[in-house]
C-alpha cells in the first residue's frame, strides 16, 4: 500500500478529523502516529509474557459504570467512550479491572475490514509490567479470528510501544494533518 493509501483508509475511517476542535488546537510540535497489522500475515513472533496466577483476561462483560470508573483513573477524557452497547477487553487481578481497551469495529473501507484496540490503558500501580502490552497482544487476536483484515491504532504517541507487538507505523500527523507517511 502507499502513503495515498493510508490516507484514504485514515479519512474513510475518521472522516473530517482534522477539523475537530480538539485536534485542531493540539500544539503544532506533538506528533502523533497511526500503526496497522496485516491479520492476513503470520502472526508476529513475539515473547508472550507470564504474569501471577492472579492476572486474568478476557471480555468484559460487567457493569459499565465500573469500567468508566477504571478509565477516569487513567483518562478522563476517555470516559465518554465507554458506553452500553460496545465491547471491551480487560485484565483483571480477581475482579478488579487493571487495564483495558476498546475492541473497535471501525467498518469496512475499500473492502478491507478494520478493527483495532484504542483507548488502552492501566491504572498507574499496575504499569510497567507488561498487563497493558499482553492484554492489546490478545486484543489483537480476537480480530485476527474474528477475520477482519488490518489492526489499526489510531491517535497515539507510543509508536515504539506498539512496534513491540508487531504493529508498523503508516503514517504522522499533527494539528495540521499529515506530517509524513511510511515509505
Amino acid at each position: 500500500m502507499t502513503m495515498n493509501d493510508y490516507q484514504e483508509l485514515f479519512q474513510g475511517l475518521h472522516p473530517g478529523f482534522f477539523q475537530e476542535e480538539n485536534i485542531r488546537t493540539l500544539p503544532e510540535d506533538w506528533v502523533f502516529t497511526e500503526l496497522i497489522m496485516d491479520l492476513h500475515e503470520p502472526v508476529p513472533d513475539v515473547p508472550q509474557l507470564h504474569f501471577p496466577g492472579r492476572i486474568i483476561f478476557g471480555e468484559y462483560h460487567g457493569e459499565i459504570a465500573a469500567l468508566r470508573d477504571t478509565v477516569a483513573r487513567v483518562e478522563e477524557g476517555w470516559v465518554r467512550y465507554f458506553t452500553e452497547g460496545n465491547r471491551y477487553y480487560c485484565a483483571f487481578d480477581g475482579e478488579k479491572i487493571v487495564a483495558f481497551c476498546h475492541l473497535s469495529d471501525m467498518g469496512r473501507i475499500r473492502g478491507l475490514h478494520i478493527g483495532g484496540p484504542g483507548c488502552v490503558g492501566t491504572i498507574p500501580e499496575y504499569r510497567r509490567q507488561g498487563i497493558g502490552l499482553e492484554m492489546v497482544r490478545r486484543a489483537t487476536e480476537i480480530f485476527r479470528r474474528e477475520g477482519f483484515d488490518f489492526s489499526w491504532i489510531h491517535y497515539t504517541d507510543l509508536e515504539n510501544w506498539y512496534r513491540k507487538l508487531g504493529y508498523r507505523p503508516v503514517l504522522w500527523w499533527n494539528s495540521g494533518g499529515f506530517c509524513r507517511a511510511a515509505e
